[in-house]
């Protein structure tokens, strides 16, 4: 097993602005390292005058595990800006109050989270789908401070990464299979490790700490679950890896995080694949799995304690999807749809999106595309937009506060300080298709409301 190191749990900072406010919160999981319900049958809607549409009701589900979905998927995409890789065309004054936490280790230290904070490291994990590696970027700095083949062949076609809270990596492969990776040297299994982009090591690097292949046609959607914190070691235990594949039929995977074996695979009946089975993937504060459908589609709930399955139609199309500090659960693309799990009601209105999104822990939700655009949580009323050099399809939101894009056309991504409006660039990436929850920040903020 490899080394434990210490991570400290979540703490809350002075009001100091904006800026500050998100570095509290940057106290989540990293640490004195080295380096760096129910468902309903039918559906009401209505429109108010504010544009928001919203929609009571619109779901089906058994609560079970139950049956396998037999059907053929195609090959077909929807909308987009297209992606040469594969057949997607998918291109297209703040209060916080936190949660009770448990007693914090003195040892642990005084700062850092998932990947970020005050500051022992902090990484950003993008994807080179042309050459089946991902990099590991340093969020302060901008070095890229590894990069790594995601599967023996070179041939994975990766496209999403998680980031847990001890702030190692998960990445899925398109054309299957799934690899987790160390942040910390400390972890590997020795040092034969990247050092850049320049130093990518023959399968496996030694930071790479288990691959599970899985014979999928489609493998989008990855996402960790938070795991328990261990306040002897400083370290979040037991984390587990949620993903979903389609063949004929979608399945949706529960992956040992330490291991990688495959602890449940669990069916979604009724459901077609259409190819891409389930597209986005995130965890709640629960640690239940959602999943959403390229372009629309259906939402899929997998109960984490008795894999029951739920499902709903969305009433917007989607790329990216991802939960919020609220455990609402959002579809984005050119509109946003956001679903409250407890009332079973969506709410949806037009955005200006084109690919993935992410909350900021306050009250915006960031949207993909060029320029940048913001929406409040609660209204959905666009807030603010900030243009960057180029269309990205992705977007994160790493521990300082600042808005993350790859830019998967022009081989780089931007880094966007949404106070200041600079903008920092990283040179050198393949293809950098990433839109998930690659910074450990959306897993961070799920089930901790503030206001």
């Amino acid at each position: 097993m490899p080394k434990l190191t210490c991570l400290p749990l979540p703490s809350v900072l002075p009001e100091l602005g904006r800026l500050a406010a998100m570095a509290g919160l940057a106290a989540l999981a990293v640490g004195c390292g080295d380096s760096g319900g129910s468902s309903r049958d039918s559906a009401s809607a209505g429109i108010t005058d504010s544009g928001i549409t919203s929609i009571t009701g619109a779901g089906t589900g058994d609560e079970t595990a139950g049956g396998t979905a037999e059907g053929t998927g195609n090959s077909g995409g929807s909308g987009g800006s297209g992606d040469p890789t594969d057949a997607d065309s998918e291109g297209g004054s703040i209060k916080f109050d936190m949660p009770p936490q448990p007693d914090i280790n003195a040892a642990c230290g005084g700062g850092g989270g998932g990947g970020g904070g005050a500051m022992d490291f902090s990484y950003i994990w993008i994807a080179n789908s042309n050459e089946s590696t991902v990099s590991k970027i340093n969020t302060e700095t901008l070095i890229e401070e590894g990069r790594y083949l995601t599967r023996p062949d070179s041939a994975g076609n990766p496209s999403r990464t998680s980031v847990n809270l001890n702030g190692d990596a998960v990445i899925a492969n398109r054309s299957g299979g799934i690899t987790m990776i160390f942040a910390r040297h400390d972890d590997c299994l020795g040092q034969n490790t990247s050092t850049g982009p320049a130093d990518v090591k023959p399968w496996p690097d030694d930071c790479v700490g288990w691959h599970t292949p899985m014979a999928y046609a489609s493998q989008r959607p990855v996402a960790w679950s938070k795991g328990t914190y261990n306040a002897a070691t400083c370290r979040y235990d037991d984390a587990k890896v949620w993903t979903s594949g389609a063949n004929g039929s979608i399945d949706v995977l529960l992956v040992d995080g330490e291991t990688g074996v495959v602890e449940q695979t669990i069916p979604i009946p009724g459901v077609a694949p259409n190819f891409y089975g389930i597209y986005g993937g995130a965890v709640d504060s629960g640690d239940h799995f959602w999943g959403s459908q390229l372009s629309g589609g259906t939402l899929v709930r997998v109960d984490r304690q008795n894999f029951g399955v739920q499902t709903w139609q969305t009433p917007a199309g989607g790329y990216g999807m991802t939960v919020d500090r609220n455990d609402r659960i959002w579809t984005c693309s050119s509109m946003v749809g956001r679903f409250d799990y407890p009332s079973q009601t969506w709410q949806s209105a037009q955005a200006g999106g084109a690919g993935g999104c992410m909350p900021d822990g306050e009250n915006l939700l960031w949207l993909a595309n060029d320029p940048l655009v913001a929406v409040d949580i609660d209204t959905l009323a666009v807030v603010q937009t900030i243009d960057i050099p180029n269309y990205v399809h992705g977007v994160s939101i790493d521990f300082n506060g600042n808005v993350w894009g790859p830019a998967i056309y022009n081989n780089e991504a931007y880094r966007v300080n949404p106070v200041t409006l600079q903008i920092d660039t990283v040179l050198g990436l393949n293809y950098p298709y990433t839109y998930s929850d690659m910074t450990g920040f959306g897993l961070s903020q799920t089930g901790t409301p503030s206001g």
